[in-house]
């Protein structure tokens, strides 16, 4: 979550303005070894009947679907703490300390007040059927004990760490039907986010610690079907010194971050989680004058992500009204002239909206076309008073309902006194353990709220539909499928492309090496006894079949598909050549598709622009790509020129 006081605070603006360093917190559990499973006793655990869903979750085009086919709409909240509430400064042990004033306690907050089973059937209350469970990778290794009065309500979780108190929390909310979403919303056990040490996956610790931190946690609860979802990393951000970016290929991509580390968890890991990639969440510096702005999922328009296993990307985006498209939140210090989300008119808000993130699900058939989970949006409630937010608020959850999103509610639980206090949560409790909730009924948002979760929308089968995916060896390998990745290297030093298993290579860029691949039409049209060949001359165009005459052809053998191609630089290295399984395509003539002047992809397209700012050339929906041509005369770079397309059947 972006705290109130926006992303900058007056000490953290002055290091922005170089007038002092950033020193990054350091955990000081850190090297404490991640705990095993402990046998949870029988007292601490909630009945409940389980909702009727199956397990695992997966992607059809925008929509999440179980494992019957059925739509799964993500009705979620945040259930914050165990990724922190400290604000950095002063004793931890003081809950003054903590934002809000609510010391978590290292824990899911409220465990202190109320009994696990009371707070998760608050959720089911709601109407919620999914929890976003933040953790921080500090927790994960922290093997001290939770405290006595951390747990007062709850016992039985007396002497456990942090993490295995987690390790109940998610057995205790799938017992009770709930799904959960694992999300790594820290690097350290404190409130996020500013310029805290959490800014980036890598911020207060190395990608690989992050990545293995990822894989225990993925492999710790592959037992558990109805935990469904890996959110990566939360509102990824600047430091004081650098931005992340989407795709430049350095220590700050967070496009090739998520990707490497989505297909680790799958490959690795647990084949069943849905990967859920928040976009970038602010870069620049907050100042006016000075370039900055809230990227969110826009560059996936360029640039998206392929998994090895299609069906499992998610996308993910947070909105709260006093950000803004170029707004960091903060008031005072590091505030800019920006408009914030609550100050736009009802339609300037669903023209950015839709801009910023809500287009990847609601334009089809692209290579980025995807659910998105709007997994962190919330407002003050009792004591909100000021039209601005509360108009906000109804805005957004009329283009929830208006766009059949997916969404999670931040923050879920909160502390209460006498019925004042942090009013963001649904759920509050006092020191007492009484309960103060959403529809006690002097809570403003109840209205919207029972609109929101109780909102017609798309339910029941899902049919199949075409995938597209871009493939982008702009800096190392991209390869999609996991047969090929099993494989020894098959043109060892070039940058290798490969389209996930089951599609096919259609459409290639003229430069800047990009690629598009698809099922559409006529689904997996591989061999399923497998089989390739690596093709790096023209052995295999017959006599007479000269379909690009003057230029170096790699086309395939029959009976073959083009599925992936090589670099070396800008210039083809060689073509990928996929066995069909029989009968799926015949030798008969083909046409040449030629992009070297100019754009090739016939009248209406699908896919979406693969390879932006360059030509591209891409074959028809019910044809297959059978060779590249490129020319190697002076002055070429080798790059592709033409595709061979054929007819399938």
């Amino acid at each position: 979550m972006v705290t109130v006081r926006g992303l900058f605070g007056r000490a953290a603006l002055a290091a922005v303005l170089l007038l002092a360093p950033l020193v990054p917190l350091t955990p000081a559990a850190a090297a404490a070894a991640p705990q095993e499973p402990a046998t949870e006793p029988a007292s601490v655990s909630a009945s409940a009947s389980a909702e009727d869903w199956t397990a695992p979750l997966s992607t059809r085009g925008r929509w999440i679907v179980d494992a019957d086919g059925d739509r799964f709409k993500l009705r979620s909240g945040n259930w914050h703490g165990a990724s922190g509430t400290w604000n950095g400064s002063g004793s931890r042990d003081e809950d003054a300390n903590h934002h809000a004033g609510e010391n978590s306690g290292r824990m899911p907050l409220g465990l202190d007040r109320a009994p696990m089973a009371e707070i998760i059937a608050g959720f089911r209350e709601l109407g919620l059927n999914s929890i976003r469970l933040p953790f921080s990778n500090e927790m994960i290794h922290d093997g001290r004990p939770v405290t006595d009065d951390a747990v007062a309500a709850n016992p039985a979780l007396r002497g456990r760490t942090p993490l295995q108190v987690y390790d109940v929390v998610v057995r205790e909310l799938t017992a009770s039907g709930l799904a959960v979403i694992l999300n790594n919303h820290t690097n350290t056990t404190r409130w996020c986010c500013g310029v805290d040490g959490n800014e980036r996956w890598n911020a207060s610790r190395s990608t690989e610690e992050w990545e293995n931190d990822w894989l225990f946690m993925a492999r710790r609860y592959r037992d558990n079907r109805r935990v469904v979802g890996a959110d990566l990393y939360n509102e990824v951000r600047r430091t004081v010194w650098d931005d992340p970016n989407w795709g430049l290929g350095d220590h700050h991509d967070w496009f090739t971050a998520s990707q490497r580390l989505g297909d680790r968890i799958l490959t690795e890991a647990n084949a069943d989680l849905l990967i859920i990639v928040e976009g970038i969440n602010w870069t620049g510096i907050p100042v006016d004058g000075f370039a900055h702005g809230r990227p969110t999922l826009e560059p996936v328009r360029r640039l998206s992500h392929t998994l090895v296993d299609s069906g499992k990307l998610v996308y993910s985006a947070h909105f709260y009204g006093y950000t803004g498209p170029n707004h960091s939140g903060a008031t005072g210090i590091g505030e800019t002239s920006d408009p914030r989300y609550q100050d736009l008119t009802p339609a300037e808000l669903i023209d950015v909206l839709n801009r910023q993130a809500f287009y990847v699900s609601a334009e089809q058939d692209r290579h980025f076309t995807a659910p998105v989970w709007i997994s962190e949006f919330g407002v003050g409630g009792r004591g909100e008073t000021g039209a601005g937010q509360r108009a906000w608020f109804e805005n957004f959850v009329d283009h929830l309902i208006r766009t059949d999103a997916d969404f999670a509610y931040w923050p879920l639980v909160g502390w209460h006194d006498h019925r004042a206090g942090n009013g963001w949560a649904l759920l509050h409790w006092d020191a007492a353990g009484h309960r103060m909730g959403l529809h006690d009924g002097d809570d403003w948002r109840a209205a919207a709220w029972t609109r929101l979760v109780g909102a017609p929308g798309r339910t029941g089968r899902i049919g199949p539909v075409a995938d597209w995916s871009m493939l982008s060896p702009d800096h190392a390998d991209f390869v999609a499928s996991r047969r090929m990745r099993a494989l020894p290297d098959w043109d060892s030093g070039a940058r290798k492309a490969v389209c996930p298993d089951g599609q096919r290579l259609l459409g290639l860029s003229h430069t800047g090496n990009r690629g598009l691949c698809s099922d559409v039409t006529a689904g997996p049209l591989g061999d399923p006894a497998g089989g390739h060949r690596v093709v790096t001359d023209e052995r295999y165009v017959a006599p007479g079949g000269d379909w690009a005459s003057g230029y170096t052809k790699l086309q395939c053998p029959g009976g073959h598909f083009l599925s992936g191609y090589s670099v070396r630089g800008s210039a083809v290295s060689a073509a990928l050549c996929t066995a069909a399984r029989p009968g799926a395509i015949t030798a008969t003539a083909g046409r040449t598709v030629w992009f070297d002047r100019g754009d090739n992809r016939g009248p209406a397209p699908a896919g979406g622009d693969f390879g932006h700012g360059h030509y591209k050339g891409q074959c028809a929906d019910g044809e297959y790509a059978a060779g590249i041509a490129y020319t190697g005369r002076l002055g070429s770079s080798r790059t592709p020129d033409a595709l061979y397309c054929r007819p399938l059947g």
